[in-house]
């Protein structure tokens, strides 16, 4: 639906409807042939080419111009609001970190949601899925092909960290999965993320004022309230009706527990010490 909504709608009348199901990272989220996905990555890939190199650094700066991409992907998101008769666009894209400054220039009214976890639990989700998505790809080469192709790159096979601007640490996670200390690797890696966006929304005004961080352990204590808190930050509409709706399936995950040995928590706890700090953990 990224590229031919008209004709993607067209095929789709013609599928059986199904009942929702759970989606491949199988963590509770339900999803339909109606469900949003990330399919922006390609764009990025086509007039970017070396955005998934680690070798590289990833960052764009607000000061960074490519007129090309800067017209295609505006009048694309344009065809896509005329296509659903929408206003609003949501863009779900993990790799847009090292983008933030680049896109809220080009997007000064854009609206920023800042997910963040705390270290160990997010270390252990991110363990989950890459050990699910590799023996997935293992068993049916042509997913790691696809995930390839739709530039997904954080677990599976192909997996690639981002490189914001600090290669030491890159290549101290790339040296870690290697070896296949995987915890150290993710730790290294949760540090880069999170203190790269602590230290972008302390520097840069414009980002600051577009981004709001939301805390996956404050969303699970206080669904109600931060819910209410991200469709004011968002600007949507009719905000009531849908914390009614959503918030009461809010709660910490349930579907697998975390099996840390005590060196690995002390290991997530050196690697993560000085970002932690700086988003309260």
């Amino acid at each position: 639906m990224v590229f031919t909504p008209f004709w993607w709608r067209r095929a789709a009348r013609n599928l059986r409807p199904r009942p929702p199901r759970e989606r491949a990272h199988q963590d509770g989220v339900m999803i339909t042939t109606e469900s949003p996905e990330a399919f922006e990555e390609m764009l990025w890939m086509a007039f970017f080419p070396r955005c998934h190199d680690p070798s590289v650094s990833n960052l764009m700066a607000a000061g960074d111009s490519h007129p090309a991409f800067e017209s295609f992907y505006n009048l694309h998101i344009r065809k896509l609001l005329l296509a659903e008769g929408a206003t609003r666009y949501a863009a779900k894209a993990n790799y847009h970190v090292a983008r933030l400054p680049y896109l809220v220039r080009l997007f000064p009214d854009a609206k920023v949601l800042i997910p963040v976890r705390a270290p160990a639990a997010h270390v252990a989700s991110l363990m989950r899925q890459h050990q699910r998505f590799s023996a997935g790809q293992r068993k049916h080469p042509r997913a790691l092909a696809f995930m390839q192709r739709s530039g997904h790159f954080e677990f599976g096979l192909d997996r690639r960290p981002m490189n914001l601007g600090n290669s030491d640490h890159v290549r101290r996670i790339r040296q870690a999965w290697a070896a296949g200390d995987e915890v150290r690797g993710l730790a290294v890696y949760w540090d880069m993320v999170y203190g790269h966006l602590a230290r972008l929304l302390a520097a840069d005004a414009q980002v600051r004022a577009a981004a709001l961080a939301v805390r996956f352990e404050t969303l699970c204590e206080s669904p109600v309230e931060t819910l209410r808190a991200v469709l004011g930050h968002c600007r949507l509409p009719d905000s009531e009706s849908i914390v009614e709706r959503y918030a009461p399936s809010v709660r910490n995950p349930t579907y697998y527990t975390a099996r840390f040995s005590a060196r690995d928590l002390d290991v997530i706890r050196e690697e993560t010490a000085a970002a932690a700090s700086l988003w309260g953990y």
